[in-house]
Order: C-alpha cells, then sequence, then structure tokens
C-alpha cells in the first residue's frame, strides 16, 4: 500500500474496467468511489479521464448487453434467478418491474443510479422485448452518464480524495484492512435488510396439496395475484384470480364474507411479495388469507392442462 498512488497512476485504466465490470455484472463491489478516485487522479493530470470514462462505458455495455439477451432468452427464469442471489431486498424487483413498464427503456438512463434497479432492468428489457437498437442506445447514454458523473464528483473534489489517498499510502496493509472491513460491513448491511424483510415476511403458507384438499372439500377460495402489472403481462393469470395491482383489488375484496379463504400468490423467490399481500389482507379482517407456497409456478405445475399429445403419437398409440 505504500506503492498505493504509483499503482493507480500505472493500471488505473485497468482497475477502473475490471472494477465496474464485476460491479455491473452483480457482484456487490462498489464501484462508484474507484471512478470518484480516478476523476481525482485525472484532475491532478495522473490519468486520462478520456480513457476512464471510455473504459468504464465499455464496462458498463459489456455487462448491459450480457444481461440484455440472458432476459431475452430465458424470460422470466433470469429475473427469479436475480432475485435470488441479490443481496437487495425482493421487493425491489417487483417496484422495478412497473417502474420499467411505465418509462420503457428510457428508465435505462437513470437505473445504474437506483439500487435494485439496476440489478434487473437490462434484462427486464430483453424480458420485455426491446429492440437491440433501442437497448443499446439507452444502455450507452445510461453506461456515459453514471460513469461521467462518478468522474466529475472526483475531479471537483480532487483536493479531498488526494488527501485521503495520501494518508491510506503511508497506513501500509493497515489501508487494506480497513478497506477491507468496510467492503465487508457493506456486504452484511446488504444481508442484514435482505434478512430482515424476510422475517417481516414470515407467515404460514398453503400448499398446493392443502389447496387441492380445499377444493376437494367443496370449497371455493378466492385467488388473488399479487404480482406486478409487468408481470401479469409476461405470463398470464390464474382464470378468474382477483388482480391485487397495489391494492386495486381491494374493493372487490371488501363485498366478500370475511371467512372466505383467500390464496395470495406471486411469481417472486420466497413468495414475499404474496405474503405482504396477505398480510394486508389480514390487516383488514380475512382471517384466512394465506400465501400459496411455490406461487404460480407451483400452481401451474399442478393444475395447468398437459400439452397435447403430437398426431403421429396418437396415432402409434391407437395402432398398438
Amino acid at each position: 500500500m505504500a506503492n498505493l498512488i504509483p499503482l493507480l497512476q500505472q493500471y488505473g485504466v485497468l482497475i477502473v474496467f475490471a472494477v465496474v465490470l464485476v460491479e455491473q455484472i452483480g457482484l456487490p463491489i462498489p464501484a462508484y468511489p474507484v471512478l470518484i478516485v480516478a476523476g481525482a487522479l485525472a484532475k491532478d493530470g495522473d490519468l486520462a479521464w478520456p480513457g476512464v470514462l471510455a473504459v468504464s462505458l465499455i464496462a458498463c455495455v459489456i455487462s448491459d448487453q450480457f444481461w440484455f439477451h440472458a432476459g431475452r432468452y430465458f424470460g422470466k427464469r433470469i429475473l427469479k434467478l436475480l432475485c435470488r442471489i441479490s443481496l437487495s431486498p425482493d421487493y425491489c424487483v417487483s417496484q422495478t418491474e412497473d417502474n420499467f413498464k411505465r418509462w420503457g427503456p428510457k428508465a435505462l438512463m437513470v437505473s445504474k443510479f437506483i439500487p435494485g434497479f439496476n440489478t434487473i432492468a437490462s434484462p427486464l428489457a430483453g424480458a420485455m422485448g426491446t429492440a437491440k437498437a433501442t437497448f443499446l442506445g439507452f444502455s450507452m447514454a445510461g453506461g456515459l452518464l453514471w460513469s461521467g458523473t462518478g468522474i466529475a464528483i472526483g475531479a471537483y473534489f480532487h483536493a479531498s480524495v488526494a488527501q485521503v489517498l495520501g494518508i491510506l499510502s503511508t497506513m501500509g496493509t493497515t489501508a487494506l484492512l480497513v478497506l477491507g472491513v468496510l467492503l465487508g460491513l457493506f456486504v452484511m448491511f446488504k444481508y442484514v435488510e435482505r434478512k430482515r424483510f424476510h422475517q417481516a415476511t414470515q407467515m404460514d403458507r398453503i400448499t398446493i396439496d392443502e389447496l387441492k384438499s380445499l377444493l376437494d372439500e367443496g370449497h371455493e377460495p378466492v385467488l388473488v395475484d399479487a404480482r406486478s402489472a409487468t408481470a401479469q403481462s409476461l405470463e398470464p393469470a390464474v382464470p378468474g384470480a382477483l388482480l391485487f395491482k397495489g391494492g386495486a383489488g381491494l374493493p372487490d375484496l371488501a363485498a366478500l364474507d370475511k371467512d372466505s379463504h383467500i390464496i395470495v400468490y406471486c411469481s417472486c423467490p420466497n413468495d414475499v411479495t404474496a405474503a405482504q399481500v396477505a398480510k394486508e389482507l389480514l390487516a383488514h379482517g380475512f382471517h384466512r388469507a394465506r400465501p400459496l407456497h411455490g406461487g404460480l409456478d407451483a400452481w401451474n405445475a399442478a393444475f395447468a392442462p398437459a400439452p397435447a399429445a403430437a398426431p403421429e403419437e396418437v396415432t402409434e398409440g391407437v395402432s398398438q
């Protein structure tokens, strides 16, 4: 660490590229401080700011293109995967889906500034069929704005940044420990935030087998679709289900008996959105409201009609 500044001067552009690429791919490595430091070094003449801006933009575009094509080919499955591995609470994904639908590809220009939005915006654009040229244009504009802002902040506060770098360069291995602790605290904070969110949505779920038993006993449970409007447009709802839409379904539910069995489903990991809506319904007096364990996927696996057999298969079966 004694040669921190010479190291940044010599390899700063490569460091910026690597850190921005890793962060944009989805790992919890904060890249913005690196851009700020690079901006400060560029102001002092130790780095060329056009090179820093270019490599940061290239890293952003590479990552965005990767997730865009993943969303285009894998659709909703890649969004669920990102929910599972993300350190951000799962409700961010649902909010992002509707924000993206409201603003369209233009949302890519600001997505990198919004926690939860950056992770999901590119694959969501692919899943929703955004044209490749349109996506690339807004992706480049967003990457340019995000990278340029970080570099500009560093250039404006270059004196303060240089002072911090000077202190770190005299701290030896202690500086590495400090930076490692700060990174660890950041990851721990995001992990605790996610755990607290999951704990807040802990409640009894109803399984598919229990739902089948209700139906066999002659009950007619009310199904409530708690997914975002965007998710509902990507995959059809269960026939006859009420669409919650952030509370829009409550007037329909108000006419129901408070003793009605209400089954809330979503398509998010851990059924977190369904659990949130079920808790809201419980607060309105529907004491039999429960989230469906496994959500829409579990319903489709149990109740969706089997695909029709191909004609040659049917013919072969008859001949036998």
